[in-house]
């Protein structure tokens, strides 16, 4: 996958599996690729550990902010405001927050092993 259409997968995603699945499995798969997105879009300028643990502080400020009721307060507004800033702290989000970070990092680490020994997909000739 190209650096560039990361984002907008990520994004995809995680709109995709919110609106077409249901339960506990779309909530934490939500939450996961919420900070894969945040993830995918610091990777343009940080190398993956320093993304990864960037999108994890992101996210936990995001979640410990639900704390504040502002949030809450915005989200009863906006559908915008709901998709960034979530509505109520939940404590597992925390964990999820950080699956999110480790998917990121392990979907660039496996690519830049892909590229170090050759991309057999492709043609040399």
């Amino acid at each position: 996958m190209r650096p560039w259409l990361a984002v907008p997968v990520v994004l995809a995603l995680g709109l995709g599996v919110r609106a077409f699945a249901g339960g506990d499995f779309a909530k934490y798969a939500g939450v996961a690729l919420y900070t894969t997105l945040i993830y995918a879009i610091l990777a343009f300028w940080l190398r993956p550990v320093y993304a990864a643990l960037s999108s994890v502080a992101i996210s936990w400020a995001v979640e410990f902010f639900q704390l504040t009721g502002i949030p809450a307060a915005l989200s009863a507004q906006s559908f915008l405001a709901r998709l960034v800033l979530g509505s109520t702290f939940n404590a597992p989000d925390l964990f999820w927050y950080a699956a999110g970070a480790g998917l990121g990092m392990a979907i660039v680490r496996s690519r830049m092993v892909e590229r170090a020994q050759g991309d057999v997909s492709r043609p040399t000739s």
